[in-house]
């Protein structure tokens, strides 16, 4: 009996896919997606629409490109790609912390994933952080005691920057400091925003453990600004295993490479 065809991956999966088509390679054609994901041509046009709409892609003739390493789409629109992934990310984080545990939380998508995983099982400890969506979530938890910077407040990103935000972070020591970001290649990471780059840098210096939460669509990309390079964690937590190259040079650093469980059912 021949084997029976695989399904075709969902638009959620098709949409993980591209962006890490995108992350080694700077374009990307429909007809060959298309081909690989079992799908017409019309939905991977769909695809790249919609991603091109949240400012993840440029669409091109036959196909997309990757955005302008000094672009990406506003902290509302990020939350919508992706979204199991960063999930499985955020509770995978979330695993790693015991209770009574200090935490500074980056402001993002992901980090925002993490702290609705630390509410949902009752985490008890402190959270300091500069994103409003993390404070937001933290509240679900009585046992959370939060800490928001202060700053100046930039709409697309919900989160507090500047020179305020980050002398307050200076003020305190973390257990972990969890972060998110733009991109991740053999020489560190990096970010579309020079604000939150420099809030990065402040928590890296306070926190024991430092956590980088990634989706692996965000692999071999390199933003405007160069935050720290992979010496400065201690853990990556992602839903897939890195490319080779990025693989090893996080190997040469001792970063803990943590991998996602995949979602069950």
């Amino acid at each position: 009996m021949p084997p029976r065809p695989s399904a075709a991956p969902s638009r959620e999966q098709r949409h993980r896919r591209i962006l890490a088509a995108l992350a080694g390679d700077p374009t990307v054609r429909i007809s060959a997606l298309a081909t690989e994901f079992g799908v017409s041509a019309e939905t991977v046009r769909r695809d790249i629409e919609a991603l091109s709409r949240a400012g993840a892609v440029r669409r091109t003739y036959g196909g997309a490109s990757v955005t302008h390493a000094a672009v990406q789409p506003v902290f509302q629109e990020r939350e919508r790609i992706a979204v199991a992934e960063r999930a499985r990310i955020g509770v995978a984080a979330a695993a790693l912390v015991p209770d009574g545990a200090a935490l500074m939380i980056d402001a993002g998508s992901t980090t925002a994933h993490l702290a609705r995983a630390l509410a949902a099982r009752d985490f008890a400890g402190t959270v300091l952080t500069n994103s409003l969506a993390v404070a937001e979530a933290c509240t679900a938890a009585a046992g959370i005691r939060i800490l928001l910077c202060p700053g100046e407040l930039y709409a697309a990103e919900s989160a507090v920057y500047g020179a305020e935000t980050q002398a307050f972070l200076a003020r305190f020591n973390a257990d972990l400091a969890f972060l998110g970001a733009s991109g991740l290649t053999e020489e560190g990471i990096s970010d579309v925003e020079s604000r939150a780059a420099w809030v990065k840098r402040a928590m890296l210096a306070r926190a024991a453990r430092r956590v980088l939460l990634i989706d692996a669509g965000k692999f071999g990309m390199a933003h405007l600004e160069r935050v720290a390079g992979l010496e400065a964690l201690t853990e990556l937590v992602t839903d897939a295993a890195p490319p080779p190259p990025i693989a090893a040079a996080l190997a040469r650093e001792k970063v803990q490479v943590i991998l996602a469980p995949p979602s069950r059912g």
